[in-house]
Order: structure tokens, then C-alpha cells, then sequence
């Protein structure tokens, strides 16, 4: 709806803009019948006025008032008109009302003294005829021109920004065009030999001159103003596809109408503000005696990027020294200069944006970059200051750690990491071990226990509270990291991927009953927490299954809101490469998580850094919150699922004993698994895989049971388990 003020000045815009081209109808035409219209006017004896002015006899009384007046220049006020009518019609911000006001007020007294030199005097009006009598008295006509060209000169040296640089260009062009003609002259006087070669070299001094020619003009003292645009997106109706396995064959991937659009979600232009923090960014330089020149202002969604080039002899640990009186002067919560700006030969200063914009998880997920991105496990964080789509795939990193102070979007952070992967990837594919010691950030994803989480078996929460069960399901990821090992050795391959293609030819070919593995993605929340109760205990498997556990495909996501450094030790930093950093509050946390200053000079509210392991990249954070979580979690749960979360593997109590499993938490497959290793007398993982079509961690969870039950020996060594049962009988009795 449009309000009505807006009604108001759009109406006003309309009239301004149709009387502005009715008078210039009126100027026009007075040209050609204004003596007439003026006698019909004049003359009082006639009953009726007949004018020949197309606006009547209104038009030929406003034209002759104006022309009289000013002349030819009359044309400069309905310039003016039209200019602020379509200001207020188009909400032009381009045009700048003073600065117009102040080149038509000029023009307005320097076009009639200009006509003035002529002898027409309808062309000049009163105005050009009494100022130009005047300062022909003083100065004389020699004078008057002299003045006139001074005035357009120094005009236009103001209104187009004219410097040094674009007169040494038409020095430079002038220099050429004298070259030219000696070299022709010399052409003449030559014999045909000496003017081949003499060509050869004017040619080529005519091309370093071009070459100089176009460096001169490459270099604007204008700041070019680059509006990050939007990305394409996907059909906004479309369902994400991913490649899935024969599991779940009914799984339906989330739609993107589960998640929020945000009506703050384009990146505007607000010139004035631009221009005001470019002088104050100036200005405060100049005051510590340090000139530079703004080649560049990249507005982003949350910041707006300052590329400036310094002039010679100006040290760049002088600019980046003055970030606090930078944000004084602008009055910024924080500045951030990057000096020198890498590959780009000039120094950054951030400023954030006065209105902000919000990056929506929707714009970030239908974005085509995240959409097309043939990554493993995908992960799309937000948006950078060019607008672009930041994704980065996990399997690659291999693992991530984030720090951030309380309220800094840490745990939005999280979820926007989570929701990522489940867009893309089906349950067969990847799954999650969620510790969340604080008991209320992750418990929207109990609802797909069934398609995307993993647990100990027996355990009731597929989400992890208890630091008890933090340091079992750790050591659980341990025996899992070394049976995925030995699955590799088993079919000779070196990682997870082509464990798995090679498991899809096995499966094309039916040689062998093996399931591909999922991603395990573990996720902890709060690890100061941890660290803090349990040390050691949970340090040394974090650090074990960060050094080893990349190629076999769990990967590590480790959240903190205390980046010091008893929390994050230097066994955790040197395996985890990849780290973001929210908002800190001291630049010595930012210095720990990052190895280098910045956090602390970050604004808050999804506002991050992320280290890669060679340089820092500002990026946004999309924006998720609690309801679009709980739509999509429902949307999954809500499907049809498997029958239990993925089960870890069982651990070793301090006696060497498995831990003891109940009759009712019993798989339903051990009967007839209990009879197949009696009847053939061989305690093997694979041969019930094989007979009973079960993954390997099922069957090796049932191998356990068994064991627990009394039916199988312990492993020994490379040796295969001792069937301590003979006979159906003896198996009967026992179970």
C-alpha cells in the first residue's frame, strides 16, 4: 500500500515536471511569436486577445516575463524544475539538491554576460544587459571575456573534479601531437630506408604513449562504488536433490518454504553515508599527517569495505595503528583495516553499515553456488562482503572449531552448519553425534533420531548431556575409527570415498554383501564445559580422532565461548586448520583461536571471521532461528525412518568385559545370529553380514551381544573368536 504522504509528493513531482515542459513549450514559441502576442497584449482597445502562443495567453505572458528578465538562460530554471521533479518522482539519490542549485545559479548569470557579447539583446535580458554594461565600464570587453573564461574554468575545474592527473593527460596528448609532426617532417627528408626504420620506432613510441595514456586514465580520483548484487538462486518452489543410496528410497528432501524470508534481505545503497565516512576516514588521516586517496567502496551486507592506496613514504603500520580513532570519528562500534589487502596493492578499512542487512538461511540455501556445490558434506555459512555465497566442504577442512563470546551467534552458527548438511544430504550419508552439555541448544534434533543421529547402544538420549557418556561415546568413535580402518585395509582402498565406490561396484556386481559408511559428524557444544570436568579424558580422544580420523569420515565440529588457551591447547589447534571466530571480547582470545587480532574488532550478531589456514575471511552468518528449525527437523522426523539410530560401537569395561546388554535391548536378528555361528563353528563378522544381509555395525554389534551372552570367546589378536557353544541344545539353554 502506498501511504499518503507518498501520493502527496508523487502528485506534487507531476505537477512540477508537466508545468516545467508547458513554460519550455511557451519559451519555444515565444521565439517566434512573441512581438506579436506582446502587441496583442498590450493593445487594451480589442474586446478579446488573440495570441499565437501553443500555452495561450497565459504562456505568452510567463514567457515574456522571463525571457525579458534573463534571456536565453530562462531555459536554466526549467532545468532546474525538471531535475527536482523527477528527484521527488524517482527518489533519485544521485542528485544532490545543492550541488544542482549551485551549477544552475552560475549558469543562470554567466550565460547572459556570454550573450552579452553579441549584439542581440532579447538572447542576454535585463539582467545580462545591466551586469554586462557594468563590468564593461570597469574592466572593459577585454576584460569581460577574460573574466567569462576564468569563471568557466574555474567551473568546471570544481563540477567535474578535474586534477593534476587530467592535465597531465592533455600535456601528454599535446606532447604526442608535436611528436607526430616532427616525425613527419623527418619522414620527408629521409631516403626510403631511414623512413622504414623511422616508422618502426615512432610506432613504437606511439604505443608507449598509448600505454601511458591509459594508465593515466585507469587512475580516477573517484571512488568507484561496487553494490554487492544478489547471487541466482534456485526455483524457489524446488525440493534440493541429493544422490542416495538404497536405503530409505521414500526420503524426501526438505523443501525451501520451511525456512523464512526476511524483508531486509537486499543490500541497498545509502550514497551519503558512503561519502560521509569516506571524508571522515580522510579527514582523520590528514590529521596524523597521512594523505591517502579512496580508490574503492564495496558495500556488503553488514559492512562496507574502504580499498585506499597510500601516497609514497607513508608507512602502512601507521594506518593500521589508528583503528580506535577511525571508529571515534565515525562512531562505530569497530573498525577493522587490513593492511595491505592481499593481492589488491591497497589497505582495507571495514566500516560497518548503519542499516544492516539480515542473510537469510533461505537466500543462502537456494543460492545456486550452494545448490550446484559438489561437495561430500557441504556446508553453507553465510554470505561474504561481495555477496556471495560462502560454502565449504567439511571432508575438506577436515575439522572446524568455533569460538565466540555469549551472544555473538554461535549457536546460530551451529544450526546453520547442521540444517546445511541436511539439505543436502540423504540420512543414508551422513550422521551426527550431538553433545550438548548445556541441554537446550540441540534438542530440536531429537526428532530425527531415526534418520540422522548416532548413539551407544542401550543409551535412552541420542543427544549427549552427561559428560560420563561424552567420554564413552569418544572412545566408542576410537573403536569405530579403527574398524573403518580395517575395512579399508580389507579391500585395499585409502579413504571413505572410494571405500564406497568401490562398495557400489561390489553391490552392481553382487561379489560381496558390504554397505557403504555415512559420514559421522561429531558436534560439541560448550567445550569448555567438558575440558573443565572430565581434562584429559576427553582431550587425548578429541585429539586422537583429529589427527586420524579424516579419511575414514568422521569429522569433528568443536564450539566454544572460552578461547583460551587451557581450553584450546596447542594438540587442538594444529588439528583443526579451519577455525571461525564470532565476536571475542579481548584481542588476545581472537590472537588464540586465530592466530591473529580482528575478532575483538567484529560487531556482533553473526558478524565472523574464518581462518582456513592462509587467510581471514569476513563473513555474515545466516540466519536461523528456533521455528524454521523445529519445521525442518519435523518435516524429517516425520518420515518414515529407521528402526534405530545408527548404534556406535559397544565399549570395554576396566575388567576387558563387554558392557552387559539386557535380553530386551537384544537385536532381533541374535537368535538367528547365535544359530549360524553354532551351526558352522566360526565367530565371524562377515559371514553374518553376508547370510543375514546386516551392515557391518550391526553385525558387529550383534557380535558383541554374543560375546556378552556367553556364546562367542573375546578377540584375540588376528585370531578368529573361539565358539564356546557346541550344540542347539547347549544354545537353547543359554538363551
Amino acid at each position: 500500500m502506498v501511504s499518503s504522504y507518498e501520493k502527496i509528493k508523487l502528485s506534487i513531482a507531476v505537477i512540477i515536471i508537466a508545468l516545467s515542459i508547458l513554460i519550455i513549450l511557451s519559451f519555444n514559441s515565444y521565439w517566434i511569436n512573441g512581438i506579436f502576442d506582446q502587441s496583442e497584449i498590450i493593445d487594451k482597445t480589442k474586446n478579446y486577445i488573440n495570441v499565437k502562443n501553443v500555452t495561450g495567453g497565459l504562456g505568452a505572458l510567463v514567457s515574456n516575463f522571463f525571457i525579458t528578465i534573463f534571456g536565453i538562460a530562462s531555459y536554466v530554471l526549467t532545468s532546474f524544475t525538471i531535475l527536482i521533479g523527477c528527484k521527488i518522482l524517482f527518489d533519485l539519490k544521485k542528485i544532490k539538491i545543492f550541488k544542482i542549485l549551485t551549477i544552475h545559479m552560475f549558469l543562470l548569470i554567466w550565460i547572459p554576460l556570454f550573450c552579452s557579447i553579441f549584439p542581440k539583446p532579447h538572447l542576454t535580458g535585463k539582467i545580462g544587459l545591466t551586469t554586462s554594461h557594468d563590468l564593461t565600464i570597469l574592466v572593459g570587453n577585454a576584460g569581460l571575456v577574460t573574466l567569462l573564461t576564468i569563471s568557466l574554468f574555474i567551473f568546471l575545474l570544481l563540477t567535474l573534479n578535474i586534477n593534476k592527473k587530467h592535465l597531465a593527460f592533455i600535456k601528454q596528448k599535446a606532447l604526442q601531437y608535436v611528436n607526430n609532426k616532427k616525425s613527419n617532417t623527418n619522414i620527408k627528408l629521409k631516403k626510403d630506408q631511414d623512413v622504414a626504420r623511422q616508422d618502426i620506432q615512432e610506432n613504437a613510441n606511439n604505443n608507449i604513449l598509448n600505454i601511458d595514456t591509459k594508465k593515466t586514465e585507469n587512475k580516477e580520483s573517484k571512488t568507484i562504488v561496487n553494490v554487492a548484487k544478489d547471487e541466482n538462486t534456485v526455483d524457489k518452489n524446488k525440493t534440493l536433490k541429493g544422490t542416495i543410496n538404497n536405503d530409505l528410497l521414500e526420503y524426501k528432501f526438505p523443501d525451501l518454504h520451511l525456512l523464512k524470508e526476511y524483508p531486509k534481505n537486499k543490500i541497498s545503497i545509502d550514497e551519503t553515508e558512503v561519502e560521509t565516512n569516506k571524508k571522515l576516514i580522510e579527514d582523520t588521516l590528514r590529521d596524523f599527517k597521512i594523505d591517502v586517496q579512496i580508490k574503492r567502496a564495496t558495500i556488503g551486507p553488514t559492512i562496507t569495505l574502504y580499498e585506499i592506496i597510500p601516497n609514497k613514504g607513508v608507512q602502512i603500520a601507521k594506518i593500521k595503528n589508528l583503528e580506535n580513532d577511525i571508529a571515534l570519528r565515525i562512531k562505530a562500534i569497530g573498525v577493522r583495516i587490513i593492511a595491505p589487502l592481499p593481492g589488491k596493492g591497497t589497505v582495507g578499512i571495514e566500516v560497518p553499515n548503519q542499516n544492516p542487512t539480515i542473510v537469510s538461511m533461505k537466500n543462502v540455501i537456494e543460492s545456486e553456488k550452494f545448490q550446484n556445490a559438489q561437495f561430500e558434506l557441504p556446508i553453507a555459512l553465510g554470505k561474504t562482503i561481495s555477496n556471495e555465497t560462502f560454502v565449504l566442504d567439511l571432508t575438506k577442512m577436515p575439522h572446524l572449531l568455533i569460538a565466540g563470546a555469549t551472544g555473538q551467534g554461535k549457536s546460530v552458527g551451529l544450526n546453520t552448519i547442521l540444517c546445511s548438511i541436511l539439505y543436502k544430504k540423504h540420512p543414508s550419508q551422513v550422521k551426527f553425534i550431538l553433545v550438548d552439555p548445556k541441554k537446550v541448544e540441540l534438542t530440536l534434533y531429537n526428532k530425527i533420531e531415526k534418520h540422522f543421529l548416532a548413539k551407544l547402544p542401550g543409551e535412552e538420549d541420542a543427544i549427549i548431556t552427561d559428560t560420563k557418556n561424552v567420554v564413552k561415546t569418544l572412545k566408542s568413535l576410537c573403536i569405530e575409527m579403527d574398524r573403518r580402518y580395517e575395512l579399508l585395509k580389507k579391500i585395499e582402498v585409502r579413504n571413505i570415498q572410494e571405500y564406497n565406490s568401490k562398495i557400489k561396484s561390489y553391490q552392481a556386481n553382487k561379489t560381496q554383501n558390504l554397505k557403504s559408511l555415512p559420514y559421522l559428524v561429531l558436534v560439541i557444544d560448550e567445550f569448555a564445559d567438558l575440558i573443565m570436568t572430565a581434562g584429559k579424558e576427553v582431550e587425548i580422544p578429541i585429539a586422537r580422532l583429529a589427527q586420524l580420523s579424516r579419511a575414514i569420515g568422521i569429522h569433528l565440529i568443536i564450539a566454544t565461548q572460552r578461547p583460551t588457551t587451557n581450553i584450546i591447547t596447542g594438540t587442538i589447534k594444529a588439528n583443526f586448520p579451519t577455525r571461525i571466530a564470532f565476536r571475542v571480547i579481548q584481542g588476545v582470545d581472537s590472537k588464540t583461536i586465530l592466530d591473529a587480532v580482528g575478532a575483538n574488532q567484529l560487531i556482533g550478531r553473526g558478524d565472523m571471521l574464518i581462518s582456513t589456514g592462509s587467510s581471514l575471511t569476513r563473513i555474515q552468518c545466516a540466519f536461523i532461528d528456533t521455528e524454521e528449525v523445529e519445521k525442518l527437523t519435523t518435516f524429517i522426523g516425520d518420515q518414515l525412518g529407521y528402526h534405530n539410530p545408527f548404534d556406535l560401537p559397544l565399549l570395554a569395561d576396566e575388567d576387558g568385559k563387554k558392557d552387559q546388554v539386557d535380553e530386551k535391548d537384544r537385536d532381533p536378528l541374535f537368535r538367528d545370529a547365535a544359530l549360524l555361528i553354532v551351526i558352522h563353528q566360526q565367530g565371524s563378522t562377515s559371514m553374518i553380514q553376508r547370510k543375514l544381509k546386516l551392515g557391518y555395525n550391526r553385525a558387529g554389534r550383534i557380535i558383541d551381544q554374543l560375546e556378552a551372552a556367553g556364546v562367542l570367546g573375546p578377540l584375540e589378536g588376528s585370531k578368529g573368536r573361539k565358539v564356546l557353544i557346541e550344540t542347539e541344545e547347549e544354545l537353547n539353554k543359554l538363551i
